[in-house]
């Protein structure tokens, strides 16, 4: 309760400070910005409802985020007409992997896209007869489900394990220690790009990604974790600064992967459900990374 009452306490700051912005500098165009934290205010706003109301709702809220951003990412994909019909075991691949995670069986969520769901779907794709293209298909077919429904789907199973590891928060303060420290990355290394950034990182894939955003959201990031991490986590001085560092890293290269993804298919954005910041890959970009990497990083130190 206190940690999602100082995140919307940082939310009342950055909307007065960005209406105060608007006001001092009326020739400059800050509707974007002004778009980008109403709907923060919804997003978190839904997410905190979800948490309150108990661990079946915020596995049906992360299912509902995983079955969005594969449909958005099926839909800026390139797909041949005979891969519509498969596209539906694709689909179904949610609901089973959730379930595994509100069974808290690990054994069958772990491998259940990365090897069942591997060897079933160009089963359907084959029966069809068409070859193709095959290649392309079932490689982008299955990369999407990787990244939208197994990698979130390690954000959810964080909210199963065993109150005993995490006596501190249980499963939503590692939840909501692993998004805060995955969106504040992001923000901050776009703070510290705009104010220190002058050497590219990787300009052919993400022109505005400097090294000293990089570096300054990294370290912002490591710092971060060490404030929170006795509030929310079990983890230890030592490991909480590790995990810091992963996830801003980690968190830089989710970022560029789904960038350089949109720079092939010529997109600036993935979709436009969530105004000022594009679709739910745009925002998830980062947690593709950070939730599996996180996930298995306290669950090996600490359950």
């Amino acid at each position: 309760m206190w940690a999602s009452a100082g995140i919307f306490a940082a939310l009342a700051v950055a909307t007065a400070g960005t209406s105060t912005l608007a006001s001092w500098r009326p020739q400059r165009d800050y509707r974007e910005l002004l778009a980008r934290v109403w709907t923060w205010w919804l997003m978190i706003g839904v997410f905190a409802v979800a948490l309150m109301l108990g661990r079946l709702a915020m596995l049906i809220f992360l299912g509902l985020v995983s079955f969005l951003a594969l449909k958005e990412y099926l839909s800026v994909i390139p797909t041949r007409r005979a891969d519509r019909r498969v596209l539906l075991w694709a689909y179904l691949a949610i609901p089973l992997q959730y379930y595994w995670v509100g069974t808290e069986w690990y054994g069958m969520f772990v491998i259940f896209i990365p090897i069942y769901m591997f060897l079933l779907l160009p089963l359907p794709m084959l029966i069809i007869g068409e070859t193709q293209g095959f290649l392309k298909a079932i490689g982008t077919l299955h990369w999407g489900l990787m990244a939208t429904v197994f990698s979130v789907s390690h954000a959810a199973f964080l909210l199963v394990l065993p109150l005993s590891g995490n006596p501190i928060g249980g499963g939503p303060g590692l939840l909501l220690f692993l998004l805060i420290l995955t969106e504040s990355n992001d923000v901050a290394q776009f703070v510290w790009g705009k104010l220190l950034g002058r050497h590219k990182v990787i300009p052919k894939v993400s022109p505005g990604k400097t090294w000293e955003g990089l570096i300054g959201g990294v370290a912002t990031t490591a710092a971060l974790s060490c404030a929170l991490a006795p509030w929310l986590t079990p983890l230890s001085l030592q490991h909480s600064l590790i995990v810091g560092l992963l996830l801003g890293v980690a968190g830089f290269v989710g970022d560029i992967t789904i960038s350089a993804i949109k720079r092939d298919l010529g997109i600036k954005d993935s979709g436009t459900m969530l105004p000022g910041h594009g679709g739910i890959l745009d925002r998830l970009d980062s947690l593709t990374y950070t939730a599996p990497l996180f996930f298995h990083y306290v669950r090996f130190f600490y359950f």
